[in-house]
């Protein structure tokens, strides 16, 4: 382990080929938490096992006190209160959320920032109400581009103070499938999953779901903040523009086999038939095919799949494992989705560590 720190106004920065994790990268790493790959056996994530991922702190809103402005390029601004959300048409929807960084820690070099390595993902049933309806009702206006999300953590972020905030294009926001949130599982939103009202656009990565919202601006001209233009971007180098992160590339994992070695995760089993078990995701269309592979990635089996639960929700799979000889084992998994997009077993490199969907690897010893 080495003490090396992002220092305020520092660039994305690369691990050196040697570096170990920073105490800086430990401190995110203790706040946010990935979801136990055991758990996915649950269809629907218990909100203490969901992943985690706040950028600065955890803001205290009073519900009682708290609205919501939606002002800018609109003929009628509106302010909400959570009692008026709650009179609203009453939606759930059953969403994966994974984070953009997730499989950040097993790029080489390493971006160094939040290690995640696969765990940072989970499925929700989000209760709340449409957007959409209540920006035709605030009334946009025709020259409107982007609406801006704005929540109430407030923080530095590579020199930059702000609050975070992220937009979508009108046409992406006014899909009738994204939400304004105030419940998650069935009970009020929990402070960390942004109490007391956040955002839900089914499909894309966890950037754009902000939490504890503050207000909702419309504007003309496309939003450059921080978190639009300089975070989450898919780009070689310090200088590169890069392209935006967007929707949830098609993912496949696998509930560990077997039990593990503490300190190393290797999973024991014994020889014979191994179950092995997961759920598959994406945010573009279904999963229609999932592969494992028990070599490494040289040949491939095709799992079982289950239904698919809704249109943003993980579906299972299913596979068992004939393992005839002891020894050392790497298993992995891929998905596909319905367009052709399949995962990578090796994954290209980008400076911030984004989008990462390199198929899982799972080291297994047969006794």
């Amino acid at each position: 382990m080495t003490s090396v720190s992002a220092r305020p106004g520092e660039l994305a920065r690369v691990a050196a080929p040697d570096e170990g994790i920073s105490v800086d990268e430990l401190k995110l790493a203790a706040r946010n938490h990935g979801m136990p790959l055991e758990a996915l056996r649950y269809d629907v994530t218990p909100p203490g096992l969901h992943y985690l991922l706040v950028h600065y702190d955890i803001p205290y809103v009073d519900p009682t006190s708290w609205r919501l402005p939606i002002t800018g390029a609109v003929e009628h601004p509106l302010e909400l209160d959570l009692a008026a959300l709650r009179t609203r048409p009453r939606v759930t929807h059953t969403v994966t959320l994974e984070c953009a960084g997730n499989g950040r820690a097993r790029f080489l070099p390493r971006p160094v920032s939040q290690p995640w390595l696969d765990e940072a993902v989970g499925t929700a049933e989000w209760t709340g109400t449409p957007l959409a309806p209540i920006l035709a009702e605030a009334g946009l206006a025709p020259d409107a581009v982007d609406v801006v999300f704005t929540g109430h953590d407030h923080g530095t972020e590579r020199g930059v103070e702000q609050d975070y905030a992220r937009s979508l294009s009108v046409p992406d926001v006014m899909d009738e499938d994204v939400l304004l949130v105030y419940e998650m599982n069935g009970a009020p939103l929990p402070p960390q999953h942004g109490a007391p009202v956040r955002l839900i656009a089914p499909g894309w990565y966890g950037m754009a779901h902000v939490k504890w919202l503050r207000d909702i601006e419309v504007v003309r001209e496309p939003f450059t903040g921080f978190q639009n233009a300089t975070a989450y971007r898919l780009k070689q180098d310090a200088d590169d523009p890069g392209e935006p992160v967007t929707r949830i590339r098609p993912k496949a994992l696998m509930v560990p086999p077997g039990f593990p070695d503490f300190q190393t995760r290797r999973r024991i089993v014994d020889t014979g038939d191994v179950p092995l078990f997961g759920r598959a995701w994406s945010g573009t269309g279904t999963v229609v095919r999932v592969e494992i592979s028990t070599d490494g990635g040289t040949s491939w089996r095709e799992a079982e799949l289950g239904p698919q639960p809704g249109p943003y929700a993980w579906r299972s799979w299913r596979l068992t494992w004939q393992a005839s000889a002891p020894g050392d084992y790497e298993l992995c998994v891929r998905a596909t989705d319905e367009r052709g997009e399949a995962q990578p077993v090796d994954q290209p490199w980008n400076r911030q560590g984004m989008a990462n969907n390199m198929a899982q690897r799972v080291d297994v010893t047969v006794r």
